[in-house]
């Protein structure tokens, strides 16, 4: 990643932070009231820059290196902005703490006191929720989705507990950069504004619980590179009950005319619903996203795939033969649910460059320290994972337990909650 792509999003998250604290920058009060003024306006900045790094949208994602990048940050700065927002209220209260602890706890209370107290406390009440059900993953996602919602609305009845109290400038700019931010979110990207238009043209089942869906675009198709992943809506069809919730699937093929293909594997209740998809089906789709194998030198090369992890790699290897030395070892579990082996055996005997190790693992982790090449044979490699975040996690302190670099070792999770 490029210095400035990888300094992009710490440096507009500071800048979210200390604008609004220069401005409100307090003189003369005491320490603990300066406190609670800092930190309120650092978390209101904070929350604004959680809003912006929520957004889908493609350009955006390659300026800041990566919609899964942004997605990690948009968690991070959001919990960082719930605790500096919860501290406003206990460094108010300190301030009155020596001289008048009755005082504190009505500062710190909403009971007796109007309604712009009482908008400050439900904002953080959203905030508590909407963080709580980011780290459940048993609700269903279109539950969570909807939830999650409730960020958005603690951002703006947090600016609005401002305006009450009579502060105007800068809350109203805030304010609307807040909704516009939210908006967006809703009317271009969950109401599918931005997507484009396609229809299932075949469907094939390619492993248990997998099917590979063709797509046919009906207008413009979109720009997409081998290796990179859309986000995905299916609707109702004759048949098919459809979903209508988009899903990050990665593009296993990208055919002419502007067809592409998906792998989706059944991990949940909607790709379920998918594995019985027939053709005819209105899909939308959004993209593209994801550049982990792009821009790779012209160096020897490891590829592990893990599951449904193969179909990124197999999307590059389905564009033509590789350009450098490329060991590909393919992890799963039996021979029923390994997708498209038969064709990776079949491009690997035709292409010199390319090794292919498929793997059998059973149902338990297996020893990676067995499947992958010895510190020696991985000297000057590009480490390239894809598949469940465990073993990616699991691969990445092997490699480093064999002297790789962190920058040498690539991968994406595609986890968006």
């Amino acid at each position: 990643m490029y210095p400035l792509r990888f300094l992009s999003i710490p440096m507009l998250v500071v800048a979210a932070m200390a604008g609004p604290v220069y401005w409100a920058l307090p003189v003369g009060l005491s320490l603990a009231r300066s406190l609670g003024i800092v930190v309120g306006w650092a978390g209101c900045g904070l929350l604004l820059a959680s809003l912006l790094l929520m957004l889908r949208e493609s350009r955006l994602a390659q300026g800041l290196g990566g919609l899964e990048r942004m997605y990690r940050w948009h968690h991070w700065v959001g919990m960082a902005a719930y605790v500096l927002l919860l501290a406003h209220p206990l460094f108010l209260a300190l301030d009155a703490w020596p001289d008048n602890r009755l005082l504190a706890w009505q500062t710190l209370s909403p009971f007796g006191q109007g309604w712009p107290v009482w908008l400050g406390w439900l904002s953080l009440l959203l905030l508590m929720a909407g963080l709580a059900v980011t780290f459940e993953k048993r609700i269903p996602y279109r539950t969570w989705r909807w939830l999650h919602v409730g960020l958005g609305l603690a951002v703006l009845f947090g600016l609005l507990h401002l305006v009450l109290l009579g502060i105007d400038e800068p809350v109203w700019p805030i304010l609307g950069l807040a909704a516009f931010f939210l908006g967006w979110r809703i009317v271009r990207e969950d109401f599918g504004l931005a997507a484009r238009p396609y229809t299932v043209q075949a469907v094939r089942p390619v492993a248990e619980g997998m099917v590979e869906i063709s797509l046919k675009p009906l207008a413009d198709a979109f720009k997409v590179k081998p290796g990179q992943f859309a986000l995905v809506a299916f609707f109702a069809g004759p048949t098919f009950r459809g979903c209508g919730e988009f899903h990050p699937f990665t593009v296993s093929a990208v055919g002419a005319d502007g067809e592409i293909r998906f792998g989706v594997k059944a991990l949940g209740d909607c790709t379920r619903k998918i594995q019985s998809i027939e053709p005819g089906v209105m899909a939308r789709v959004h993209g593209a996203f994801g550049d982990f194998l792009a821009e790779r030198p012209a160096v020897p090369q490891l590829w592990v795939a893990g599951g449904i992890g193969i179909t990124p790699f197999l999307s590059l290897l389905r564009a033509g033969p590789v350009n450098q030395q490329t060991v590909l070892l393919y992890l799963y579990r039996a021979e029923a649910d390994a997708a498209f082996l038969p064709e990776l055996q079949a491009l690997a005997e035709n292409d010199p460059k390319l090794s292919l190790q498929a793997v059998a693992s059973g149902q338990t982790v297996p020893d990676l320290n067995t499947l992958l090449p010895d510190a020696p044979s991985l000297a000057h490699h590009e480490c390239y994972l894809c598949g469940p975040p465990g073993m990616v996690a699991g691969l990445r302190k092997a490699l480093k337990d064999r002297g790789i670099a962190p920058r040498h070792i690539h991968f994406e999770n595609f986890e968006f909650r």
